[in-house]
C-alpha cells in the first residue's frame, strides 16, 4: 500500500470516530417498539438468583451483551480500544473490533497499537477480530490469521458493508465472490467466523446462504441504530462530493428493522446476535424473546470509552441490570428461559414480518 494510501485509510478511521461522537447518525425503527413481552405478576423467583450467563461459541459469558465492532486503524482510536477491552474483561462480555484491515497493510507500530491493546488489558476476554467481506476476496487463509493471531481472538467477524461503501468516495463496490470467500475461510479458518452486517440487516434468504457456507454465528445489525451511510454522506459533503452526498442522505434510513431481520435470521441460524438500535437492557431482553442468543451495542458505548474503563463498566452494570429486570417480570430465571418466554408482535413490525413470510410462500409455490 502506498503512503498515500496508508494516510487515507488511517484518515478514514479517524473521520468515522469524530462523525459518530459529532453529528447525528441515529435512525430509528428498530422494530422492538413493536415486540411486547407478556408481563408475569406471579414470577416465583428469587430476583438475585436470576442467571443472564450465555455460552457462545464455546466461551462462558457473563450476560448476553456484546460491545459491537467500533474502531481500531488509527493512534487515536488506542484509548477507547484499551477502555472498552479493560471493561469487557471485568464485566465477562464480548467486545468486537473494527475493521483489521489497516492493521494488516500499514506498517506503523501506532496503528498496530490500537488493536492489539485490547487482547494486552483483556487476556481472557472473548475478544473477536473483524475483517471486510471484500477483503477475504484478496487475502489467503495465512494473512486472515494474521488477523486472529494479532490479537490472539477468540472468534473472527467478517463485516458485509456494501451499502457503504457504494456512498464512500472512494468505496469498494465490487460485491462479487464474497460468499464463496465466506465459505472458505469458515471452513479453514483456525476460529470461528461471525457474519454482521453494519446496520442495514440480513434477511432470511441470506442468513440461508451464510448458514449453508457454515457460518457459526450471524450478526443481524439492523436499521435503527447508527446509519453509515449517513455517516459517509457527512465525509462525502466535507470531501466536495455531492452525488455521494446525496445518496448516503437517500439512503440513510434503509435497511431491514432489527427486530424483522432477527425473526428471520433466527429461522435460518441457531446462533444469532441482534444489533442495530439495542440501546437498553430491555432491548437485548426483547432481541432475545424473539430468538437471539445475543444483543449487541456500539455507539452507547462511545462516549463512555472516552471518559475511561469504569464509565463503560456502570454502562454495562446498568444494561445487565435493566435485563434482570425484564428476565423477572417475565419470570424467565435463566436466558433459556427468556428465549421461551411469550411475546406479543403488532405494528409495522408485525405487518413487515406478514408480507415477508407471504412473499416467501409464494415464491416457493
Amino acid at each position: 500500500m502506498t503512503e498515500q494510501g496508508s494516510s487515507e485509510t488511517e484518515d478514514r478511521k479517524d473521520d468515522h470516530i469524530r462523525i459518530v461522537q459529532e453529528r447525528d447518525v441515529e435512525t430509528t425503527g428498530t422494530g422492538f417498539e413493536d415486540v411486547h413481552l407478556v408481563h408475569d405478576a406471579l414470577p416465583e423467583l428469587d430476583y438475585d438468583a436470576i442467571d443472564p450467563a450465555i455460552e457462545f461459541l464455546g466461551h462462558e459469558l457473563s450476560a448476553p451483551i456484546f460491545i459491537e465492532s467500533m474502531t481500531g486503524g488509527h493512534r487515536n482510536t488506542t484509548a477507547i480500544n484499551r477502555a472498552l477491552a479493560r471493561a469487557a474483561s471485568e464485566t465477562g462480555i464480548a467486545m468486537g473490533l473494527g475493521s483489521q484491515r489497516a492493521g494488516l497493510e500499514l506498517d506503523d507500530d501506532g496503528v498496530l497499537e490500537s488493536y492489539t491493546v485490547v487482547r494486552d488489558v483483556a487476556p481472557d476476554a472473548f475478544i473477536y477480530g473483524n475483517l471486510g467481506a471484500a477483503q477475504l476476496r484478496e487475502y489467503d487463509i495465512e494473512t486472515v490469521e494474521r488477523a486472529v493471531a494479532m490479537i490472539e481472538a477468540d472468534a473472527l467477524a467478517v463485516h458485509l458493508n456494501f451499502l457503504q461503501e457504494a456512498v464512500q468516495p472512494e468505496g469498494d463496490v465490487d460485491g462479487r465472490d464474497c460468499l464463496a470467500a465466506i465459505e472458505r475461510v469458515a471452513a479453514d479458518l483456525s476460529v470461528p467466523i461471525i457474519v454482521k452486517e453494519t446496520g442495514n440487516g440480513i434477511s432470511g434468504e441470506t442468513a440461508r446462504k451464510l448458514s449453508a457456507a457454515g457460518v457459526h454465528a450471524i450478526d443481524v445489525a439492523g436499521k435503527g441504530g447508527t446509519t453509515w451511510s449517513g455517516i459517509e454522506a457527512y465525509r462525502a459533503a466535507t470531501a466536495n462530493e455531492p452525488r455521494q452526498q446525496r445518496i448516503g442522505t437517500l439512503f440513510r434510513d434503509w435497511g431491514i428493522p432489527t427486530a424483522a431481520s432477527t425473526l428471520e435470521c433466527v429461522a435460518e441460524h441457531d446462533c444469532v446476535i441482534a444489533s442495530g438500535g439495542v440501546r437498553t437492557g430491555l432491548d437485548v431482553a426483547k432481541a432475545i424473546a424473539v430468538g437471539a442468543r445475543a444483543g449487541g451495542l456500539a455507539k452507547p458505548f462511545l462516549k463512555p470509552a472516552t471518559n475511561g474503563p469504569d464509565a463503560v463498566i456502570e454502562r454495562i452494570e446498568d444494561l445487565i441490570a435493566e435485563l434482570r429486570t425484564a428476565m423477572f417480570v417475565t419470570g424467565s430465571g435463566s436466558i433459556d428461559a427468556l428465549q421461551r418466554t411469550e411475546y406479543v408482535l403488532q405494528g409495522e413490525t408485525r405487518e413487515y414480518v406478514e408480507q415477508r413470510t407471504s412473499s416467501e410462500k409464494q415464491l416457493d409455490s
